[in-house]
């Protein structure tokens, strides 16, 4: 009933026609290849094998494949393993019919359509893996070293960063050297960015 009622919404539109369905995950990988869609609209919850499963398998079959995820799940979880797995859409089966119908159209053209009130889920998860990035960069410096990478970062040479620390210019170099390993980069400069993008030092 689902499928013929999405059937039915979609071909209201000039531009869209449903050229099959089917009742199981198993049933939509082993068909893939032979129907060839444009577009897959996924459900996660399907017998035999869910659609995350299943998305998993149409991938390997045709890495291009564009596949939109359509779920009850609003969970931050779902989303981003549904992201990880190569769909391009996700969308909630409570969402408006225009929502379905400009998700389809936007992964066609080979855009990634988020269900606009799940895009802060996104957010959240960016902000989280910036936080725990910049938390590992912070851990691997001592308190010392923080503190000549953030003078460092303002531009101070190493005898003005010695004059502010009341430390000598070699042990000044010495830090820079220890931070230049421990953060994997070559330069000052390199050392300045790599701060300024972790947050370090603020």
């Amino acid at each position: 009933m689902i499928r013929e009622g999405l059937k039915q919404l979609l071909e209201l539109e000039d531009d869209i026609k449903v050229i099959a369905g089917f009742p199981d995950g198993r049933t939509a990988v082993e068909k893939y290849s032979e129907v060839k869609p444009d577009v897959v609209l996924m459900d996660i919850n399907l017998p035999s094998l869910n659609g995350l499963e299943a998305t998993e398998l149409i991938r390997k079959i045709d890495s291009d494949a564009k596949i939109i995820m359509l779920t009850i799940h609003q969970d931050r979880e779902y989303l981003l393993k549904a992201l990880d797995l190569g769909a391009m859409g996700y969308i909630l089966k409570h969402s408006d019919s225009k929502v379905l119908v400009e998700a389809v159209r936007s992964v066609y053209n080979n855009q990634t359509y988020i269900q606009p009130n799940m895009a802060s889920e996104l957010v959240c998860e960016y902000k989280r893996i910036k936080s725990v990035a910049s938390n590992r960069s912070e851990n691997l410096l001592t308190r010392r070293e923080l503190e000549v990478l953030k003078l460092l970062t303002k531009g101070l040479l190493n005898k003005e960063i010695a004059n502010i620390l009341y430390i000598s210019e070699k042990t000044v170099k010495n830090h820079i050297s220890s931070i230049f390993r421990k953060l994997d980069v070559q330069d000052r400069t390199q050392a300045a960015i790599y701060a300024i993008k972790h947050s370090i030092g603020d």
